[in-house]
C-alpha cells in the first residue's frame, strides 16, 4: 500500500470507490476530475489516495476553510477506505497525510465526517461527534405533484437568473444553516467556484422564487446522469412560513425529472426539523447517517 496525492486521472476510480462507501452521494467523474485538476482557490485543498497493487482503495482530502470567520479552521473531507481493505492501516495513513498537510497550513481546529461504524476510528484520532446528518432518497417516477405559486411570486430557473442575486440570497441563507462554525465569510469568488460554475449544477432544473427582483427562495440541484443531488433549499427569513421552500424544491424536482432524473438524494442536519418535515411529506426515505466530528490539533 502507498499513499500519494490524487491526480485527475484518478477520478473514475475515486467515484467508483465512493459509490461503494457512500452510494447516496452524487458526485460524478467530471466534477471529481475538475476538483482534482483545479482545486478551489484559496483553500490549499489537497487530495490523497491509498493505492494497493495499482488500485485506489482509499481517499481523503484536507483543506483550510475559507467560508467561516473562525480562524485556523480546516477539514478532512470524506476519508474512506474500501470495505475489503479496512483494518490494514490505510485509514490511519490517509489521516496522517491529511493531518500533516493541515499542520503545515497552521490549522488548529478540524472537522471530519464519520459514518456510525467509523466513530471509533474518529475518536481514536481525537475527534468527538457534535451533530448528526441524515441522508435521504426520493424516487422521481412519478415526481411530486406540482404546486401553484402565490400571487406576486415567480418561479425562475437559474438559467434565467442574475448570478449576483442568487449569491446574495445564498449568503443570507447560509448564515443560519445548522453548522459547527458560522458560514459567514463566503466570498463571491468562492461561491462561483463551488456553486454557480460547478459542472454538475443543473441551471435549468434549479429554481428560484422571485418577488419583484428579489430572490426569496431557491432550490439548487446537481446532476450525474439520472441521479440528482439537492444541494441547498432555502427561504429568506422575512418570507418564511409561506411554503416557498417546498414550492421551489418541488419545481426543481419536477424539472429535473422532465430532463431524465429518476432518483433524488439530499442531506439535512437532524436539528433542521422544518426541512426534514418537507422532505418527509414529499416521500423521501432515510438511506444513511453521518456524524460531524471536531478535533483540536496539537
Amino acid at each position: 500500500m502507498r499513499i500519494r496525492s490524487a491526480v485527475p486521472d484518478d477520478a473514475p476510480a475515486v467515484v467508483a470507490l465512493r459509490a461503494v462507501v457512500y452510494p447516496y452521494l452524487v458526485r460524478g467523474v467530471e466534477s471529481t476530475r475538475r476538483m482534482i485538476a483545479e482545486p478551489p482557490p484559496g483553500e490549499d485543498w489537497v487530495p490523497f489516495v491509498a493505492e494497493v497493487d495499482g488500485q485506489v482503495v482509499g481517499w481523503a482530502s484536507a483543506y483550510r476553510s475559507i467560508t467561516t470567520s473562525e480562524p485556523d479552521f480546516g477539514e478532512i473531507s470524506l476519508l474512506h477506505v474500501h470495505p475489503e481493505h479496512r483494518r490494514r492501516g490505510a485509514g490511519d495513513a490517509l489521516f496522517g497525510a491529511a493531518r500533516q498537510h493541515l499542520g503545515r497550513l497552521g490549522v488548529r481546529r478540524v472537522r471530519a465526517w464519520a459514518l456510525a461504524d467509523s466513530l471509533d476510528f474518529a475518536r481514536r484520532h481525537g475527534f468527538a461527534p457534535t451533530r448528526e446528518a441524515r441522508y435521504s432518497a426520493l424516487t422521481l417516477d412519478p415526481p411530486p405533484p406540482g404546486q401553484s405559486a402565490p400571487d406576486g411570486v415567480r418561479l425562475v430557473p437559474l438559467a434565467d437568473l442574475d448570478d449576483r442575486r442568487l449569491y446574495e440570497a445564498y449568503v443570507v441563507a447560509s448564515a443560519d444553516e445548522p453548522d459547527d462554525v458560522p458560514a459567514d465569510a463566503i466570498s463571491y469568488e468562492t461561491w462561483r467556484y463551488e456553486v454557480w460554475d460547478h459542472v454538475a449544477l443543473d441551471k435549468v432544473a434549479s429554481t428560484a422564487a422571485v418577488v419583484d427582483s428579489e430572490v426569496v427562495a431557491f432550490s439548487l440541484v446537481k446532476r450525474d446522469g439520472e441521479r440528482l443531488w439537492s444541494d441547498m433549499t432555502a427561504t429568506m427569513p422575512h418570507h418564511r412560513g409561506r411554503g416557498l421552500a417546498r414550492l421551489v424544491k418541488v419545481a426543481a424536482l419536477r424539472r429535473a425529472a422532465e430532463r431524465g432524473a429518476t432518483v433524488a438524494y439530499t442531506s439535512n442536519a437532524e436539528s433542521n426539523a422544518p426541512m426534514l418535515a418537507i422532505n418527509a411529506r414529499l416521500g423521501y426515505r432515510p438511506v444513511g447517517t453521518q456524524f460531524s466530528c471536531l478535533a483540536t490539533l496539537a
